[in-house]
């Protein structure tokens, strides 16, 4: 709901307050982002004039308690008396720097507009309300427009900004962010997902002081050493309560997130396209439009906050006929053939992963041209006959009559130098003139701010997505952007933003005419994990990391902005490519269940009892799929460190599903407490584990300790035990009233070093189990 009155503007969600007004010199002055607020006066809550502050610029005589620096403000410029970084610097028609952009009106407006080039939010009349604000530079006519986008069930405001020339002069723009506000100190702690790759979106923690704090990306793409989303939580918030903001951005590019504190504590946020390389030029009568920036409010701790984001997501973000949609159990080929494979192997494999449960069928890399190493074929379309004598379409149709759905692998924004289209169109190729070319994984990066390369691009995939029965894309981008030029632009500072305008304009064109296609974005992983990207691909690989014990700090730190259902997480052979760690099947399961689930692994070497497993796996992941991908997450503070607990719980609480995760055992350790929250303490409900196998090998020659005889652990009879025998991990089942589960479950002892009987849990090191819990009628 958007609300003015007596200049001031009231944006009011089922939650959450959003106030600002216009100040008398026609400023926006920021008043309260927070809880929810009765209609009442905002007087008390607006900051306090009655002194000047030492050192201040007095911005009109008439007040000369006015000055910028002290202000909180929507939008600042630069040259009035604002020494804080400001969202806009350019350099204007006038030729100076300075900009003070005043308010000239405003509209209130059903839905939402749509942008131009860019992606954003979108939502029915009935959803969502607009306002649109207009601002004026008056002595260099520059005009700049505010939108503010209110999403009153999702408690989440979108703001952006356009900026328009009406000057006779050009005006250069070095930075625009899409949004800026500025709030009260509440000794916030600066939050953000950070790493690199196999180890991308940990989530880091600092506090403020005074100065700036950026989050950012020059890599090209929204990148895996930082997430452009980033919170703000007061000191001692939790979990489960305490004041959390968080922002993000609809964009899939460089990005720029700050955090500024000032010496008379106010706290600037902004967020937009990284001001790094970047340069535009409007002439008379053009406009720049930024991308869209997410801002949503939560008094109940980063739990109250992701649920914020993960509604907005999947109701807002996310579109098509994939939108809250169930997505389908895949194996990949990738870990188990890499390029080595051929139409023999991969259908034996599809047979087996028929025979598990799988539903979907996906050929990842080495299909094409010579590609049977990353040194070579990429760019290039044509079907290595030597693996796949019947061709695509002759390998899906073989697929499809297994009884599994058929999905490929491209890499369509990259070249190898060793590839048929370089060799035709070098010129198609990011490079820097007068340099040698500078390589990532033997590739480079196709110059997408050529239309004939994007018209290339749009025609080489769609033709066989039209020719082949093809039900599942996974799109990937395996390196950085370097050498950024394109001879397509006069200006080079446009070029990052460009290229991100191409790969939309990519996507668009040829996955919106083909909405039964299920995309699945990839960059090396998690290197382009961002809301642009989740507007034309519903779900996003996470990492190329699939050990369990590493995925519980990279799923974990997503769940922070971004729902379960746009998560890919496989389960893979162990000892891990990644880390070398040995994890149990059952964990790689546990881990993976909590989000779309895929299996990545060679299936011949399982044994029968690996397999019997990972079939009640996935008969269990299915019966409760609508749980895992779109149930209410929620994170628990674990009491131990070597404990991670998570929970998903069904939209009326009566049933749900908790995770208990254990990174290290330790020696004879103490009871383990189940945490439950947000059930219906009213209701009575049943708690059991879900059952799951310890195979054999996992104890060695600890085994002599529970036999009558003893037997060599890497002997015959035990070798072959292990391929049709295990172990039932303990099972616990209780009755309670929700009050109680929410007090916590103790669980039964875990091993401690002196006894077994099947009541004990043995999880030892990367140990975990499943815990489902529902209403008794």
């Amino acid at each position: 709901m958007i609300e003015f009155a007596d200049h001031l503007f009231r944006l009011t969600t089922c939650d959450t307050s959003y106030w600002f007004r216009v100040s008398k010199f026609g400023h926006l002055e920021h008043i309260h982002y927070g809880p929810r607020l009765e209609l009442q006066s905002a007087e008390g809550l607006a900051l306090k004039r009655i002194a000047q502050i030492g050192s201040s610029i007095t911005y009109n005589p008439s007040d000369p308690n006015y000055c910028l620096d002290q202000i909180p403000l929507e939008w600042s410029g630069i040259g009035r008396g604002d020494y804080r970084h400001a969202p806009l610097e350019a350099k204007m028609p006038d030729g100076t720097f300075t900009s003070d952009f005043l308010y000239q009106g405003h509209r209130i407006l059903p839905g939402f507009l749509p942008m131009e080039q860019l992606p954003s939010a979108y939502g029915e009349e009935a959803e969502c309300q607009t306002l649109e604000i207009t601002l004026l530079d008056a002595s260099n006519q520059a005009l700049l427009l505010l939108y503010y986008t209110v999403f009153e069930q999702d408690n989440v405001i979108t703001r952006r900004a356009v900026l328009k020339n009406q000057s006779d002069h050009s005006l250069t723009i070095r930075r625009i962010m899409s949004m800026m506000v500025d709030l009260p100190n509440r000794d916030f702690q600066f939050l953000t997902l950070d790493g690199g790759w196999i180890r991308e979106s940990h989530l880091h923690s600092r506090p403020i002081h005074y100065g700036l704090y950026i989050n950012s990306s020059t890599t090209g793409s929204s990148s895996n050493r930082h997430n452009p989303g980033l919170l703000l939580a007061e000191k001692g918030a939790q979990d489960d309560h305490g004041w959390v903001y968080g922002f993000n951005l609809v964009y899939s590019g460089n990005h720029y997130g700050a955090v500024e504190l000032s010496s008379h504590d106010l706290l600037r946020v902004q967020l937009g396209v990284n001001p790094h390389c970047f340069e535009w030029e409007l002439h008379q009568g053009d406009s720049f439009e930024t991308p869209e920036a997410i801002m949503t409010f939560s008094s109940q701790g980063f739990n109250g906050l992701s649920h914020n984001f993960h509604d907005f997501i999947n109701n807002h973000i996310v579109r098509g006929e994939w939108k809250n949609k169930e997505r389908p159990v895949l194996i990949n080929s990738w870990e188990a053939y890499f390029f080595q494979f051929n139409q023999r192997k991969l259908l034996k494999l599809a047979k087996a992963a028929k025979k598990l449960g799988v539903e979907l069928f996906v050929l990842d890399d080495g299909w094409f041209g010579a590609r049977n190493s990353d040194h070579v074929g990429l760019g290039d379309y044509s079907v290595n006959r030597k693996k796949l004598p019947s061709g695509l379409g002759g390998l899906a149709k073989r697929i499809k009559k297994i009884g599994l759905d058929f999905g490929l692998w491209f890499e369509p924004e990259m070249v190898n130098p060793d590839s048929v289209l370089y060799r035709r169109h070098p010129d198609y190729a990011v490079r820097t003139p007068g340099k040698e070319a500078v390589l990532g994984r033997n590739q480079l990066v196709l110059d997408l701010c050529n239309p004939q390369v994007r018209d290339y691009i749009v025609s080489s995939v769609g033709e066989i997505l039209d020719e082949v029965d093809i039900s599942y894309v996974k799109w990937d981008m395996n390196r950085h952007i370097a050498d950024a030029y394109s001879p397509q632009l006069s200006n080079q500072g446009e070029f990052h933003h460009r290229y991100i305008l191409g790969l939309y304009d990519i996507l668009a064109r040829i996955f919106r005419p083909r909405p039964h296609i299920l995309l699945e974005s990839c960059s090396s992983g998690g290197n382009r994990f961002d809301l642009g990207m989740l507007c034309y691909s519903p779900q996003i690989w996470v990492s190329d990391n699939t050990d369990p014990i590493e995925r519980l700090k990279i799923q974990g730190g997503l769940s922070h902005l971004y729902p379960l259902s746009t998560q890919g997480c496989h389960v893979s052979e162990a000892p891990h490519q990644q880390t070398l760690r040995n994890t149990p099947l059952s964990t790689r399961f546990n881990v993976s269940a909590f989000g779309c689930l895929g299996y990545e692994l060679d299936l011949k070497y399982l044994t029968p009892m690996e397999k019997k497993e990972i079939r009640g796996q996935i008969e269990f992941y299915k019966a409760q799929r609508s749980l895992f991908q779109y149930g209410r997450f929620f994170r628990h503070r674990a009491i131990k460190p070597n404990k991670v607990h998570w929970q998903v719980l069904s939209r009326d609480g009566r049933r749900g599903i908790a995770g208990f995760f254990q990174t290290l055992s330790s020696a004879s350790e103490g009871y383990d407490r189940l945490p439950l929250t947000a059930v219906d303490p009213h209701a009575r409900y049943s708690l059991s584990t879900r059952p799951q196998r310890l195979f054999l090998q996992r104890f060695g020659g600890l085994l002599k300790h529970i036999m009558p005889w003893t037997l060599h652990p890497e002997g015959f009879i035990l070798r072959n035990a292990n391929r049709f025998y295990a172990l039932t991990d303990c099972v616990e089942s209780y009755e309670a009233y929700g009050d109680a589960l929410m007090v916590g479950v103790k669980l039964n002892n875990q091993f401690v070093g002196s006894h077994y009987n099947p009541q004990i849990r043995l999880l030892g090191d990367y140990g975990s189990s499943l815990y489902l819990f529902e209403t008794i009628s």
